[in-house]
């Protein structure tokens, strides 16, 4: 997806993770939304994965793979957001957040801000300690999304998926829609359960309505550019390539619904084209 050369970013909405011990007493299980495949909702983590470097340009990684605590910070303009990873994930964060910031206003609402922290390796939390095996969540205990630098590489090295930018928008605005569900009080304290009809489920494809509600208003924000058939198709794929059947065939589990956390890929990318479509959260009730 393509930033307005001219647009005008906020990096003071990213920020570095530190690199700090698990505790032990926490056995490195946070309850946190996220995690495992594009947010889980309040649950421990069910699924697992492994870290790896974003794939582009690295400004703001250091050369050992962990996250400079500079990432972002010189990031100031589209232009730089379409040539440097970092700032294309503050231009993300800035456009997902603009456009929920006038959506809550329109209805006289007010709304509340959520870090986005970059991390490698592991960092502290307000859910606990996290480490990279848990992927992109989002923490309701301190209101911050948590973004491990190795996603969107293996969301392709290892999930599948095309990539591409608008597959990393998803990403972000999907664990904003959590956010979002936070701050309209919808989240599942008890976890949501498991299995096809779960409230888990529910909370999942409904954070997915909500980010395909962002790309549709993506080019309202002044951020970016309308998204192109291709760059709509890369975000679907992603959809589709963290559902529950493709990840318990690509891992050899076997399709089991009465396990289901997250939704199917056809759920994911139904309900994605859903927001984009309409452009309309209220329409986002799976």
């Amino acid at each position: 997806m393509t930033f307005n050369p001219n647009a005008r970013l906020d990096p003071s909405q990213v920020e570095s993770g530190r690199r700090g011990r698990l505790s032990a007493g926490l056995g490195g299980s946070p309850v946190i939304v996220g995690g495992g495949g594009l947010g889980l909702v309040v649950t421990i983590l069910l699924l697992v994965l492994n870290s790896g470097l974003l794939g582009g340009t690295t400004s703001g990684i250091s050369s050992g793979g962990g996250v400079s605590s500079s990432f972002g910070t010189d990031c100031t303009s589209g232009a730089q957001a379409n040539q440097r990873e970092d700032c294309r994930i503050v231009g993300f964060v800035n456009s997902v957040q603009a456009y929920w910031k006038d959506e809550f206003a329109a209805s006289n609402e007010s709304y509340e801000d959520a870090t986005t922290v970059v991390f490698s390796g592991q960092t502290d939390t307000g859910c606990g300690p996290a480490t990279t095996d848990v992927g992109p969540f989002y923490c309701p205990n301190d209101r911050h999304v948590y973004l491990d630098v190795g996603f969107f590489d293996e969301l392709k090295t290892k999930f599948g998926a095309q990539g591409g930018p608008l597959a990393q928008g998803y990403v972000i605005a999907h664990e904003y829609g959590h956010h979002v569900q936070d701050l309209l009080g919808l989240l599942s304290a008890g976890g949501g359960g498991q299995g096809a009809n779960s409230e888990s489920v529910r909370t999942e494809l409904q954070a997915d309505c909500f980010a395909g509600v962002w790309i549709g208003h993506a080019a309202d924000t002044g951020f970016l550019e309308r998204p192109t058939d291709a760059q709509i198709a890369d975000a679907l794929d992603a959809a589709s390539a963290v559902g529950d059947d493709r990840l318990q065939q690509e891992f050899g589990n076997g399709v089991n619904p009465e396990t289901w956390t997250h939704g199917s890929s056809a759920q994911r990318q139904h309900w994605l084209t859903v927001g984009f479509q309409t452009g309309d959260p209220s329409q986002c009730q799976p």
